[in-house]
């Protein structure tokens, strides 16, 4: 008797896990982007680390919440000021340029942090001023670094670098705050701000090593366009005359002002809450990553980003939040943040990507200036607010106001197309019956 292999077998799976694979990490493919992915892998999984160091700083020196809540918000509130001068920068000057010098001055920072730390004379004051000298970085790098995934792979390529962009950031956010946890409960908290500083260099190499005449350029470097008044007001009028645009990016907004404080939430979920330590914070932090992680790459697998996706991962994250601000225990709270976590950068992703395809390229870097304001430079909002509710109704309560904020405003976002088809057919059944009425006269 002979024996064939069924198409379903070993074989067939193995053929399409390698189609779905190469689909998935199709970028990589691209050199230039294939630096990029490296180094910032390195380098998000520093921040990361840095991140958490120097939340547990902060609770360390105050015992505070609401002090963790306004160091969040000073590290993004230049975003809020100052977002859009960012966007004007990304679209005048060199991208590559523009990220190499934001990489060394944020080195610089982290070792400074590192210095203060380990000579003993750190003082809360000297936290809050780096983290908004941070913040400031942030500015000019993170719509830079948004509109140079355009540049790196092409137009075509954006949906799945927006994702494996995601999936890098998650898989550092995943390492980061693991090694964080370890660091901090063996050698405190100044080894982390030293890797982090480290972890730049890499960065700037990746960089500086890329080909700079593979790069897809849209538009060329004007410097007299670049000085032309009124340059952030023509991207806010861009963004609200589209609507693909719009809708997405006040989704964002609001779901970032209440949902996307974990920074502040967690480290008090974990430590009165919960009653762990900082081994207990980083793997919270870290199985909400490796969710995030598993998101991005559903995400990068896509073809194109689709409004049901993006409103859809936006219930879900509202209703697994709520969820989680329920659970009873650290095991039920862990496993719980892993949907978390994929909910929440699908719902990222998704609009990142949508964002990009369907701006100018002119406009990009406004647009994704834009983006940022409306995620990270709500921060500064909703980061205070949360880190009071935590501090004195206890961290589940925080969680509670993040979920319920992001469910009312997905549903409302869910509902909004039946509302619109419904005065459409309300409209024209009042244009018929006028015209009808004309007729019979």
């Amino acid at each position: 008797m002979s024996l064939t292999r069924s198409p379903f077998g070993d074989d067939g799976a193995r053929a399409a896990v390698g189609k779905a694979t190469r689909r998935t990490f199709r970028s990589l493919r691209v050199r230039n982007y294939r630096l990029f992915f490296t180094g910032q892998l390195v380098s998000v999984s520093g921040t990361w680390m840095q991140q958490v160091a120097q939340s547990w700083l902060v609770i360390t020196l105050t015992d505070s919440g609401t002090a963790l809540g306004f160091t969040v918000a000073l590290q993004f509130l230049p975003m809020l000021l100052f977002g859009m001068w960012g966007g004007v920068i990304a679209d005048r000057f060199d991208k590559r340029q523009v990220l190499i010098a934001a990489q060394a001055v944020a080195a610089v920072l982290a070792l400074t942090l590192w210095t203060l730390v380990v000579t003993d004379v750190v003082q809360l004051w000297m936290v809050y001023v780096l983290a908004f000298a941070l913040g400031l970085v942030q500015v000019v790098d993170m719509p830079t670094r948004q509109a140079f995934v355009t540049e790196m792979v092409g137009p075509d390529e954006v949906p799945n670098a927006v994702g494996l962009n995601s999936a890098m950031f998650n898989a550092g956010r995943l390492v980061g705050p693991a090694a964080a946890g370890v660091v901090i409960s063996t050698a405190g908290v100044a080894p982390a701000f030293l890797v982090n500083a480290v972890s730049y260099v890499v960065v700037i190499a990746a960089l500086r090593a890329m080909r700079p005449a593979e790069l897809y350029r849209t538009t060329a470097v004007d410097d007299d366009c670049g000085r032309r008044p009124g340059q952030i007001r023509e991207g806010l009028r861009h963004v609200w005359r589209t609507p693909e645009l719009r809708s997405p990016l006040i989704l964002v907004a609001v779901v970032g002002t209440f949902g996307f404080n974990f920074a502040v939430v967690l480290p008090l979920l974990a430590r009165d809450t919960l009653h762990g330590g900082a081994p207990l914070y980083g793997l919270l932090t870290g199985v909400m990553a490796l969710g995030s992680l598993l998101g991005a790459l559903f995400a990068a697998s896509r073809a194109r980003p689709t409004r049901a996706r993006l409103v859809g991962s936006g219930v879900a994250f509202g209703v697994l939040t709520l969820a989680t601000a329920g659970a009873p225990n650290a095991a039920t709270v862990a496993v719980l943040l892993v949907p978390v976590g994929v909910s929440v950068m699908l719902f990222l992703a998704t609009a990142n990507a949508t964002l990009q395809l369907n701006s100018s390229p002119a406009m990009r870097g406004r647009v994704m200036a834009i983006y940022g304001l409306v995620f990270l430079g709500t921060t500064p909002l909703g980061g205070p607010l949360l880190g009071f509710v935590s501090e004195h109704w206890g961290a589940r309560s925080g969680l509670a106001l993040s979920g319920t904020a992001s469910l009312v405003v997905a549903l409302v976002a869910l509902g909004m197309p039946s509302l619109r088809r419904r005065q459409a057919a309300g409209a024209q059944r009042a244009v018929e019956a006028i015209q009808a009425a004309g007729q019979a006269a």
